[in-house]
């Protein structure tokens, strides 16, 4: 029978120096375990397969697609034509080497750089921009001919405002000029005395103004008392004017001599005016004096810049 022998453990080796101090738990690093802690179970991998997968089978959005195809392009663009290419290849063969420019060494036009790449982010047709740049210059040319057209009527406007103001301004003149007129030739007597076919046409404008005035004024009278009388005696009160000869009928009569006066322009009546009164008065009108003789020493003139 075999002899059981047993072999003492080894002695536990004695702690190092070192080892004997406090531990330092500031300085402690933890360390991140490098492999799964526990065993992933079936169902969560198949959770995380299944996610994978609708993330690999989602479609992407208009946005995403947008830039990955503009980040492409650029990519693209930017990236020279690598020597490997078949286009590459074919152009070497023609003698072009990277850096020269396309064709014949002597055109200065040539272009050593490929035509820029303009992106059309619109849905416009072919020509759509210079449909676009030709209606913006017709609006601006339309713009400007308003401004200009805006122009033009501001002008005309003070230019006709001027001219209604002068125009009125002579025509005050010439009645100023007709009442002296008048008074010259008709001292004292009034308009009501005098004939109608007798008055100077250059004056008779007055005395047409005063019967008109006179017919108002006679009408309003009239209407004023048939308002303050009873409408029974109305009939009666018209037959005892017939009866004593107050019934006066208003008859315009026609001066086409006069008519054919005060259709003239403005100046040319106040000329016609002043001219009658130097000629037959020997009286400046502008210088509101009259003269011993027709020579009228001390007057300027006829026209009124010469009285300034």
């Amino acid at each position: 029978m075999a002899k059981l022998t047993t072999t003492p453990p080894p002695s536990a080796p004695k702690p190092a120096p070192d080892d004997e101090e406090e531990d330092d738990y500031m300085s402690m690093t933890i360390h991140e375990p490098t492999g799964p802690l526990e065993k992933e179970t079936y169902t969560a991998r198949r959770i995380r397969i299944q996610r994978e997968s609708e993330a690999r089978s989602r479609s992407k959005s208009k946005s995403e697609l947008a830039a990955a195809a503009d980040l492409a392009r650029d990519s693209a663009l930017s990236t020279a034509l690598p020597s490997t290419s078949k286009g590459f290849q074919m152009m070497a063969k023609l003698g072009f080497k990277p850096g020269n420019t396309l064709g014949s060494s002597t055109n200065t036009h040539a272009r050593t750089e490929p035509l820029g790449v303009v992106v059309k982010e619109d849905r416009g047709g072919v020509g759509m921009e210079n449909e676009k740049k030709r209606k913006f210059r017709e609006e601006a040319a339309a713009v400007e001919g308003i401004e200009k057209r805006q122009k033009a009527e501001v002008g005309d406007y003070r230019e006709r405002v001027g001219r209604e103001r002068e125009e009125k301004r002579v025509e005050g003149l010439a009645w100023a000029a007709m009442r002296v007129l008048e008074g010259l030739e008709a001292p004292g007597e009034g308009a009501e005395k005098v004939p109608s076919g007798k008055v100077n046409v250059l004056w008779r404008g007055l005395v047409r103004e005063r019967k008109e005035k006179e017919r108002e004024r006679r009408a309003r009278y009239d209407l004023l008392q048939s308002l303050s009388k009873n409408a029974s005696y109305a009939e009666e009160d018209e037959q005892d004017r017939q009866a004593l000869g107050r019934e006066e009928e208003d008859v315009e009569e026609e001066d086409e001599e006069l008519d054919a006066f005060i259709a003239l322009e403005g100046k040319e009546r106040l000329r016609r005016l002043v001219g009658c009164l130097r000629e037959k008065h020997f009286y400046c009108f502008w210088c509101k004096c009259k003269y011993e003789d027709e020579s009228m020493d001390g007057c300027p003139g006829m026209e009124e810049d010469d009285h300034d």
